[in-house]
C-alpha cells in the first residue's frame, strides 16, 4: 500500500505540472512542448531562494508560480501570439527549440549539477498506520493536488473567466464580437498554465530532481498525461496523472527490469480503446 501511495504522490506532480499544458493545449489548440522549461524556472527559483537565501519552503512556492506566470505573460505576448495560427508542426518545432534554449540557459547560471532541497521539518517523516507508511511530504502533495483540480475545474466550469475562454476557443471573431477581450484571455490563460508548471516543478525537486535537462527528460510523461487524459479535460488529467504515476513507481518496485516501460505500455493500450483520451472528444 506504501508503493501505491507513492504512485499516486507522483500522479499529482504529474498532474500538476501537466495541466497546464492540457489547458494550452486542449483549449488554446497551441503545441507547447516548452511547457517543461517553466516547471524547470519553478523548481530553480524554489532552490535559490531555499538554499541561498533561507527562505522557508512553502514561502517559496508562491514565488515559483508568480516567475514561470510573468515569463509566460512575456513569452505569450511577443513570440507564441504569433505563432496561434500556425501549423502545428512549426508549433512544435518552435517550442522544440525554446527548451533547448532553456537548457542551455540553465546550464550556463546554475550549472549541470543537481539542486539540493532540504524539506522542513513538517514535512519530513512518515505517519505510521496499520499496514501502511505515508510519508507527511507525499500526503502534502495529494492534497495540493486535489485542490488545484478542484480550484481548477470550478474556475473553468462555473466562473466568467471560465465561459470567455471557451466562447474564445470555439471562435474568436464571435468572441471579439461580444465584447471579450480575446488576447487577454489567452494571455492570463497562458500565464495560470505556466503558474501550475512551476508550482509542480517547485514542488517536484523532492522526488523528480532538478537540473538543466530536466524539460527534456520528463516531457515524455507530460505529453503522455496529457494524451491519456484527454486535451483541455482537468480531471482527465488528474486521473491520467495517478493511473500513469502508480503505473510507474509499482512496475519500477515490482519489475524493475521491464518497470520504466509499464507506463509506456498503459499509454498504448489505454489510447487502442480511447483513441481521445479517457475523457478526450473526438474533433469535429
Amino acid at each position: 500500500m506504501t508503493i501505491f501511495f507513492d504512485g499516486i504522490a507522483l500522479g499529482m506532480l504529474l498532474f500538476l505540472i501537466s495541466v497546464g499544458l492540457s489547458v494550452t493545449l486542449g483549449l488554446m489548440n497551441f503545441v507547447n512542448l516548452a511547457h517543461g522549461a517553466f516547471a524547470m524556472l519553478g523548481g530553480y527559483a524554489c532552490t535559490i531562494l531555499l538554499n541561498r537565501y533561507g527562505v522557508p519552503f512553502l514561502a517559496t512556492l508562491p514565488v515559483a508560480m508568480i516567475v514561470p506566470a510573468i515569463a509566460g505573460v512575456i513569452l505569450e505576448r511577443t513570440l507564441y501570439r504569433r505563432l496561434y495560427a500556425a501549423s502545428d508542426l512549426d508549433q512544435v518545432l518552435f517550442s522544440i527549440g525554446l527548451v533547448f534554449m532553456a537548457v542551455a540557459a540553465a546550464h550556463y547560471f546554475f550549472g549541470s549539477q543537481q539542486q539540493p532541497l532540504h524539506l522542513p521539518a513538517y514535512l519530513s517523516g512518515q505517519i505510521h498506520l496499520p499496514g501502511l507508511d505515508i510519508g507527511v511530504y507525499r500526503l502534502f502533495l495529494v492534497v495540493v493536488g486535489l485542490v488545484v483540480a478542484v480550484s481548477l475545474q470550478w474556475s473553468v466550469i462555473k466562473t466568467s473567466f471560465g465561459a470567455r475562454l471557451r466562447a474564445s476557443v470555439d471562435n474568436q471573431r464571435v468572441a471579439r464580437g461580444m465584447g471579450i477581450d480575446v488576447d487577454r484571455v489567452f494571455s492570463l490563460t497562458f500565464a495560470l498554465g505556466s503558474a501550475l508548471a512551476g508550482l509542480g516543478g517547485a514542488l517536484g525537486v523532492q522526488m523528480l530532481g532538478l537540473d538543466p535537462e530536466f524539460p527534456v527528460r520528463y516531457l515524455v510523461y507530460f505529453l503522455i498525461v496529457v494524451s491519456v487524459g484527454g486535451n483541455g479535460n482537468i480531471l482527465g488529467s488528474l486521473y491520467a496523472g495517478i493511473l500513469l504515476g502508480v503505473a510507474d513507481v509499482v512496475g519500477k518496485y515490482y519489475v524493475p527490469q521491464i518497470g520504466a516501460f509499464i507506463i509506456y505500455a498503459v499509454m498504448v493500450a489505454t489510447l487502442i480503446f480511447r483513441p481521445h483520451g479517457l475523457f478526450g472528444r473526438a474533433h469535429k
